[in-house]
């Protein structure tokens, strides 16, 4: 038998292709590559659900504002406390809160009934709880044993006047938001959107709405990233399908390019004849990779274009997601001024084979879901194509395998990437 006089480039059926960067490595360089996006606005925390805070948020108050009880009792004099036995104090008033003491300074021999989180009394220093005394009428029968100061929450305890309470960088969460509320803060500056223009590309593609002709099929990329992006908290502008034509992709690159801050595109980034995506950008921009070692998404394309970053995803569905979520969102986080994000990664047990070689990391779609003896477990979706998006609906988490990983077996323990820490 003669050798083959062909020569063929590793496609991404294969297990491994010495041309691909590893997952870390691909991550490293968009890692050096990105910079946050420039300008602010300031909003009303009411709007500002989601955003990230572009400085350091100072309080302006001290919290508490004032020394107040941590129970409900009465606030005395440490002084007047017995050094043993027990000593009788006249109550003078009540302390609530919202409705402090109306009297002057507690003089020696005095008391005031007092509740969470009023205000202590000028003169006093001490709370004692009500299960601890005895009263009788204007009358109340304390001993001593108590430490000066105690139930009594300082002034500034929480947060001091100054102090930063939200850091430059800090996703406003539900309670981030209660903090800014608490301290009186109306509005927090935050950075601007990162813009990202995004469209696919394939002659094969129909919008939804429209009746495909024969041989097409739906196009459901243009949708999940306009929801994945949407979610994250940047700005999505959708560009609509370009046809695998030369012109019309480099018109769409320079539209593109001009808009966002960051491009997107699907499909058209293989070694097919049609696929000029990777051409045109060699032509109009910069190419930092264009082959990763994961499975699904070896096709992953990563540079830039003008003053935009871009992405070249692959055309399957569920490698547009995977990709996304390991490159394209983290990326988008880093843009919006956030710190670099620490993927959640959850050892769980496994309850099904897995198949796969060594060579390349893979994503594998999983369920988690509770055995019978209350421990996580995850399983397989079973089919993991790269086209069959279903598996992506019915899963709550990808099952990563490392590099080095040559298949599981059920029993064995493996890393679990859930949903809902990708956002």
């Amino acid at each position: 038998m003669t050798d083959s006089p062909l020569a063929f480039d590793p496609s991404c059926m294969d297990d491994y292709d010495p041309h691909s960067l590893t997952v870390d490595q691909a991550w490293e360089r968009i890692r050096q590559a990105i910079a946050p996006v420039a300008g602010a606005e300031l909003l009303g925390i009411a709007d500002a659900l989601g955003r990230v805070v572009s400085d350091d948020v100072p309080s302006p108050i001290a919290v508490p504002p004032t020394d107040n009880s941590a129970m409900d009792g009465y606030a005395l004099r440490y002084a007047d406390l017995p050094a043993e036995g027990t000593a009788k104090l006249r109550v003078v008033g009540e302390s609530f809160a919202g409705r402090p003491y109306a009297g002057a300074a507690v003089e020696a021999g005095e008391t005031v009934r007092i509740m969470t989180g009023a205000v202590i009394p000028a003169g006093c220093d001490t709370v004692l709880m009500q299960e601890r005394v005895e009263r009788d009428g204007d009358s109340l029968r304390v001993s001593g044993g108590y430490r000066l100061g105690e139930n009594v929450r300082s002034a500034g305890d929480d947060i001091r006047p100054g102090q930063n309470v939200l850091l430059a960088g800090t996703r406003l969460t539900p309670a981030a938001l209660g903090v800014l509320a608490s301290l009186g803060i109306a509005e927090v500056k935050v950075r601007r959107r990162p813009r990202v223009a995004f469209f696919s590309t394939g002659d094969e593609l129909c919008p939804v709405g429209q009746i495909p002709g024969p041989g097409d099929i739906y196009d459901s990329n243009r949708y999940t990233l306009n929801a994945m992006i949407r979610r994250l908290g940047a700005d999505p502008l959708d560009l609509g399908v370009v046809r695998d034509r030369r012109q019309d992709v480099r018109d769409a690159f320079e539209q593109a390019a001009a808009l966002g801050d960051m491009v997107i595109t699907s499909g058209g980034v293989s070694v097919g004849e049609a696929d000029f995506v990777k051409e045109t950008l060699e032509e109009m921009g910069q190419v930092g990779f264009w082959k990763i070692a994961m499975k699904p998404g070896r096709p992953l394309a990563f540079g830039s274009l003008g003053r935009a970053f871009f992405f070249g995803l692959p055309g399957n569905p569920v490698s547009v997601m995977a990709t996304f979520y390991q490159f394209v969102q983290p990326a988008l986080r880093l843009m919006m001024g956030e710190p670099e994000p620490t993927p959640v990664l959850v050892p769980v047990r496994c309850t099904s084979r897995l198949k796969k070689s060594a060579g390349r990391m893979e994503l594998q779609r999983g369920v988690l879901a509770y055995d019978e003896n209350g421990r996580i477990t995850v399983s397989t979706t079973g089919l993991q194509g790269s086209h069959v998006l279903t598996s992506m609906a019915r899963a709550n988490c990808f099952i990563v395998l490392p590099l080095e990983n040559a298949g599981v077996e059920p029993g064995d323990t493996v890393l679990i990437q859930p949903f809902e820490g990708l956002i």
